[in-house]
Formats: C-alpha cells, sequence, structure tokens
C-alpha cells in the first residue's frame, strides 16, 4: 500500500513565465505611433489625447510625441502630446 495519496492535478502544475505587464514607456520620454506605452488588467490608466487601448487594456500610441501622465478627477490617465 502507498505511504502518500495521489496526488493528482497539485502535482502536474509547472512554473510558467511572467507576462512582462507594467509601464513601458515613462512621463518625457518620446513615443512613436503605434508603440505600447502600458500593459495592464483591467483600466488601472486610462487612455488621454494620442492614445488608444486595445481589447487587453494595452495603452498605445496612436501619434508622435512625448508621453505624459496626469490624474483628473481621481483617475490617472496617460497621453501623447506633440513635441
Amino acid at each position: 500500500m502507498a505511504h502518500t495519496k495521489s496526488q493528482g492535478k497539485t502535482n502536474q502544475k509547472s512554473n510558467r513565465p511572467g507576462q512582462r505587464r507594467g509601464v513601458k514607456k515613462f512621463g518625457d520620454q518620446k513615443a512613436a505611433v503605434g508603440q505600447i506605452i502600458i500593459r495592464q488588467v483591467g483600466s488601472h490608466f486610462h487612455t488621454g489625447p494620442g492614445t488608444k487601448v486595445g481589447k487587453d487594456f494595452t495603452v498605445y500610441a496612436i501619434r508622435p510625441g512625448i508621453v505624459k501622465f496626469f490624474t483628473k478627477l481621481g483617475k490617472k490617465f496617460v497621453s501623447v502630446v506633440h513635441a
């Protein structure tokens, strides 16, 4: 008879790599068209002028310029302004 119980699923979990989320372009950095600024889960940062959001809540630049972060009515926004 076995001394340990059958482990099942708990023994089969593999170590998965992280998904590399977070801020990719910080304030006052240059961003080109289509460059990713933030990878996030949910809308922690909202889009401002010069940015759009993808279906996985990725914020990216739609025009070239300088990345700016600001707060409005308690919400965090990110925008791209002309250089």
